[in-house]
């Protein structure tokens, strides 16, 4: 993404409303009185909503789910529970219903193989085998609503679920990677080394689930979630000392937020506090303040680039909190001198804390001149600004973009290996290697279709523009072109491509005429 582009007139995002989904908290008691142990789920990768997550059975509810009964619910109550058990029985296997256990391993395998091949309905499933949902089998345990930065978002609500002694859970190839029952201190020790990123409502019910004491009291902490106002989470930590905080700012769409990062577990460093707006970076300030009375301490805002949707808010918040502001000397150069300290490549900042955090500086310049990512020595998460986006590719805008230099970046940062990335724009990307393939390959083909524009009699770019771009909406051709034009410049420096005037030609270009 990038600021706003002079002239660039964007179409605006489109209102995306969340969807009614229900979630099953599984459990079973250890022998022994060794606690509980919960199912949880590894998501594929390439899912568009919290792909490579990790997650409870669940999702979207079916407009056919309404037609089964549900003894002691009625309507939005019993659809939820219907879309749970079918969820429940989809991805794991689980059949929990009041008849369930009068069927044989091999006819479940049946129906669930029908099920999942939309051979047959749910409602068909249940009918067939006779078996009867029940309310009290799924105990209200809370609901979240996706964040409106999210481009997918859901209405979800959480059932407790203890799993039937007669059932076995096995996850099957398709939106689960993999599937096992873990202990919740063992899922947490996982999300703290940033092997298993967590969304808020997972998390916090991996924290109720770890001091499991009953039914009751466990189904009491869950609807009653910290930082949650309206059912939205407040503070997003998918992994331990990585809070994202997203503000709404002027940034190009399909973006509608810059995520600002507060990064450590005792001193904090606030990356890209974006929003100019005194009502988005008031509750940037309030969430540090909150964080100090906790006993942590911010020490510095550090700054990704320069462009106004990731540094709009930096004044209002180094005033408040009384914060120095560092950054590149590239970026400090465009700030006009109202930077504390320059940060080098390579260069290693450390925050104490429990436990402290070391992260290394990278210099990444390609979307901009003096962009820096940051990289968590342990997890190898790497807070990546501008150089990818959750939500959409990146405008690289001539002269300050540069699309050899951004090529050569994304190359550096996927032979390190990055891992987790944590983009400005969007949600986080668990497999940073893939997504960093992704874009290089997504890039060698766009610079394929600019050179198979070029006509052999030479092409001006806004001729070029509509044939290397005819895959995307022309409401976005003007932010194309810039990308263009950067890809433009690469072939010319490459010698692939010869400019004359304002008109490209394919190189070798036809003889100038006398």
């Amino acid at each position: 993404m990038s600021e706003m582009i002079p002239g660039v007139t964007a179409p605006p995002p489109a209102v995306r409303p969340p969807k009614d989904a229900a979630v099953t908290i599984v459990y079973r008691q250890v022998p022994d009185g060794g606690g509980v142990e919960v199912f949880w789920l590894r998501r594929e990768t390439s899912l568009s909503f919290a792909g490579g997550f990790y997650a409870f059975p669940g999702g979207r509810v079916d407009a056919a789910d309404a037609q089964v009964p549900v003894e002691g619910a009625e309507e939005q109550d019993a659809q939820l529970r219907v879309a749970a058990a079918r969820e429940l029985f989809e991805e794991t296997g689980l059949l929990l219903a009041a008849g369930a256990e009068k069927i044989g391993a091999e006819e479940r395998g049946k129906a669930r193989a029908a099920l999942l091949d939309r051979k047959e309905t749910w409602a068909q499933v249940v009918e067939r085998f006779g078996l009867t949902l029940r309310a009290r089998d799924f105990l209200a345990a809370g609901r979240w609503i996706t964040p409106p930065f999210m481009p997918i978002r859901f209405d979800a609500r959480f059932f407790l679920v203890e799993a039937p002694p007669s059932g076995v859970a096995e996850v099957w190839p398709g939106e689960a990677a993999e599937g096992a029952w873990v202990k919740p201190k063992e899922a947490l020790k996982r999300w703290t080394e940033g092997t298993a990123l967590l969304h808020p409502p997972n998390l916090h019910a991996m924290q109720v689930m770890d001091d499991f004491k009953g039914a009751a009291e466990a189904v009491q902490r869950l609807e009653n979630p910290p930082y949650c106002p309206g059912f939205i989470s407040s503070r997003i930590e998918m992994q331990k000392g990585i809070l994202l905080f997203p503000l709404e700012t002027p940034t190009l769409p399909p973006a509608t937020h810059t995520n600002c990062y507060v990064l450590g577990n005792g001193e904090l460093l606030i990356v890209d506090p974006g929003a100019a707006e005194v009502r988005q970076y008031a509750k940037l300030v309030a969430l540090v303040t909150g964080l100090k009375a906790e006993g942590k301490r911010p020490v510095a805002i550090f700054v990704t680039h320069h462009h106004s949707d990731h540094v709009g808010g930096v004044e209002a918040v180094r005033e408040r909190l009384g914060l120095p502001v560092w950054c590149h000397e590239r970026t400090a150069d465009r700030l006009g001198g109202k930077v504390d300290r320059v940060i080098a490549d390579s260069e290693l900042i450390t925050l104490q804390g429990a436990p402290s955090m070391r992260w290394r500086a990278l210099h990444t310049p390609g979307h901009a001149r003096g962009h820096l990512c940051l990289m968590d020595e342990a997890s190898r998460a790497l807070i990546c600004g501008d150089m990818v986006s959750g939500v959409s590719t990146i405008v690289i805008d001539p002269p300050e973009g540069d699309m050899t230099d951004y090529l050569q970046q994304l190359e550096r940062l996927r032979k390190l290996p990055a891992g987790v990335l944590y983009p400005a724009h969007g949600a986080p990307m668990p497999d940073g290697p893939a997504k960093l393939l992704e874009y290089l390959h997504h890039r060698e083909m766009r610079e394929k279709k600019v050179l198979e524009a070029i006509q052999k009699s030479g092409s001006k770019l806004a001729e070029i523009v509509p044939r290397a771009y005819d895959d995307v909406p022309e409401a976005v051709h003007p932010v194309a072109e810039r990308s263009a034009q950067a890809i433009l410049i690469k072939l010319v420096r490459e010698q692939k491509v010869e400019r004359r005037d304002d008109t490209y030609f394919a190189a070798p270009a036809p003889a100038a005429k006398a």
